[in-house]
């Protein structure tokens, strides 16, 4: 494994830690901000939609510059935004510090996506894919519950604050591990656009939005489902998102490997298992046992859509990839917004707190009927598979 890959994994992880830990800790910052869960929810959603906004956005102003010079100041952003919302007197200012700390989010794993892609043999892209969201599954089992774990102790405030450290090891694993790699010939903007004149591209990133949505819908109310419903105590919290962290861990190596192999199959297998067991997650939430279980196939089922789901944008977009990987990182933050903004209104609405689980399945549905339509529409014209006509761009070893 090209040590380039594990300092994006050491990146992916610091991001994965502040992505998620937030769910874990939303009583605590609600009650310290006198707001209600729905109105904590908004952290989620504000962050959400910094990634979605951001990862165009960001890409597009680094297409001048050589990657791994992006992926630093990304990590830098990125520590500003945690040091902010560690600090944050006010819930504004907090949501605040949560959207700088997002507008790396996108970018760097687009990017990042690209590079890892860059650094294998094309058999094994998605496997690299893989290594480098490996630290992003890796920090919902230690990053995540630690920081939950501090939060619940000695407050949330000291949780971003040390996600904001780990951020600093990400930017210095950077500036150490990966290589100088020049600017691709070439690069700019107007040829990274063109990758969405496909279609394909297209229905690649709307399946991107639903089936991750379907994941973040019940995951973003964890905490009170699990504590109200399931009846779990505070402190439990914790090791239930371990449980969902070992499950993104091994969906992701899963995805990773099959994608490489049986690219759509995978999705149809995966978008279809979560579809289900969001749904069944409305009734199994009643019991802790089976509630534990859900959770963790709720995690591997909706992880193992990420390899493959990025892959097949690299793969639609190839010779103009950068940009068309960081929106469609963007997408599955469009997709936890939806979620969690859908979450928030059934709750509110009286509906209870495993009402999520329903809007979870449905989009989880939707992503697969998308799927099976787009391989149809792939197999009446395969002569447009990859209808973007841009010369490709050099891999770099």
């Amino acid at each position: 494994m090209p040590l380039a890959l594990l300092a994006l994994a050491i990146g992916a992880f610091g991001i994965g830690t502040t992505e998620f830990v937030v769910m874990g800790l939303l009583p605590e910052i609600a009650d310290d901000y006198r707001v209600s869960i729905p109105s904590a929810g908004l952290l989620v959603t504000g962050y959400a939609i910094g990634v979605v906004i951001g990862a165009p956005l960001m890409t597009a102003l680094g297409t001048r510059i050589s990657r791994k010079t992006m992926l630093m100041i990304l990590m830098g952003l990125f520590v500003v935004g945690n040091l902010l919302s560690a600090v944050a007197p006010t819930m504004g200012v907090m949501l605040a510090g949560r959207i700088v700390a997002s507008l790396a989010h996108g970018a760097f794993f687009g990017i990042g996506s690209v590079v890892a892609a860059d650094l294998v043999a094309p058999d094994k892209k998605a496997g690299a894919i893989a290594t480098m969201f490996t630290g992003l599954t890796v920090a919902n089992i230690a990053g995540v519950p630690l920081g939950t774990f501090i939060g619940q102790a000695v407050g949330w405030r000291v949780t971003f604050a040390v996600v904001a450290a780990l951020g600093v090891v990400g930017l210095f694993g950077i500036a150490k591990l990966v290589p100088a790699l020049p600017r691709p010939e070439g690069a700019h903007l107007r040829r990274e656009l063109t990758a969405f004149r496909n279609p394909q591209v297209l229905l690649a990133m709307a399946m991107t939005v639903l089936g991750f949505g379907g994941v973040f819908a019940a995951i973003t109310y964890i905490a009170p489902m699990m504590t109200h419903v399931a009846g779990y105590s505070d402190g439990a919290v914790t090791w239930l998102l371990v449980l969902f962290g070992v499950g993104m861990f091994l969906g992701n190596l899963l995805g990773g490997r099959f994608a490489d192999r049986k690219l759509m199959p995978m999705l149809y297998a995966s978008l279809g298992g979560l579809a289900v067991v969001l749904a069944l997650f409305t009734l199994t939430a009643h019991n802790k046992i089976l509630a534990a279980v859900s959770i963790l196939l709720v995690g591997g089922l909706g992880f193992a859509t990420v390899p493959p789901l990025q892959k097949r944008v690299l793969d639609q977009a190839h010779g103009a990839p950068t940009l068309a990987s960081a929106v469609n990182i963007g997408a599955f933050n469009l997709g936890n917004a939806l979620a969690a903004w859908l979450g928030g209104q059934v709750i509110a609405a009286g509906l209870g707190y495993t009402a999520p689980n329903w809007v979870g399945a449905l989009l989880a549905g939707s992503a697969l009927l998308l799927a099976v339509w787009s391989a149809v529409l792939e197999h009446r014209a395969p002569v447009r598979e990859g209808a973007v006509t841009a010369a490709p761009v050099p891999a770099h070893h």
